[in-house]
């Protein structure tokens, strides 16, 4: 009975010394350096890289003698909605006035053709056509044959799209952002004969952000970009 008592104390000695360790653990922690917490994009950020982008292609277009024009930003789901909530979102006059620019590389093309700098047979392409038409690269193939007369062989054309990679460092855009404006390099542009003859005349594309599109006058598109009109799709 007697060994009872200091057993007591020690074990009360030892939970002071477990208690004073803890105290100290959390004070040292305390005053260790905090993390920074990174802050995630508010929607206040995301409107302001919109707005420069805007901006930006705004003043391009201004300068090129575009009036008929208009940005839209959409939500960021935008590309999973169907295409007659998509029309509502930019307020298109339908489905059909919906467009997209695609990269097309040719990989056929004579080992001298590196670049765009020769429009009528260059390395890319920029096609802008509808998202409710199916692109023909065929159409694109015969036309540019044709455009060179037939000096160089049919076999040399050969469209493809581009990489995603590579789309992006030539136009400096992203996927589901590319647009024809303020690109990175002049790409020569074909705009596909059905949306030349859309009525109304204007129709919406990519923005220079994904969440950003970009509605133009048809006829005031085809004076600044100067594309080549071919007839080079079907509907779906």
């Amino acid at each position: 009975m007697g060994d009872s008592h200091p057993l007591a104390e020690l074990e009360r000695i030892q939970t002071q010394i477990l208690q004073r360790i803890s105290n100290l653990e959390v004070s040292s922690a305390s005053l260790l350096p905090q993390p920074i917490p990174t802050p995630t994009p508010t929607p206040t950020q995301n409107d302001a890289v919109h707005d420069d982008t805007e901006a930006r292609l705004s003043a391009i277009l201004r300068a090129k003698g575009v009036n008929d024009f208009s940005f839209k930003t959409v939500p960021s789901d935008y590309y999973d909605w169907p295409l007659e909530a998509r029309r509502d979102a930019v307020g298109a006059a339908s489905v059909h006035h919906l467009c997209k620019t695609i990269v097309l590389v040719n990989t056929q093309a004579l080992p001298s053709v590196v670049d765009c700098s020769d429009r009528n047979n260059s390395k890319y392409y920029l096609v802008v056509v509808q998202y409710s038409a199916r692109f023909n690269a065929e159409a694109v193939k015969n036309f540019l044959y044709t455009l060179n007369e037939g000096k160089i062989a049919k076999k040399k054309f050969n469209l493809r799209l581009a990489p995603e990679e590579t789309s992006t460092q030539l136009t400096g855009f992203e996927h589901n952002a590319v647009t024809c404006v303020g690109m990175q390099t002049e790409i020569p542009v074909i705009l596909d004969e059905a949306i030349q003859k859309l009525n109304p005349d204007f129709f919406w594309l990519g923005g220079g952000e994904v969440d950003l599109k970009l509605g133009i006058k048809t006829s005031e598109f085809i004076n600044v970009v100067k594309p080549f009109i071919v007839s080079c799709s079907s509907s779906t």
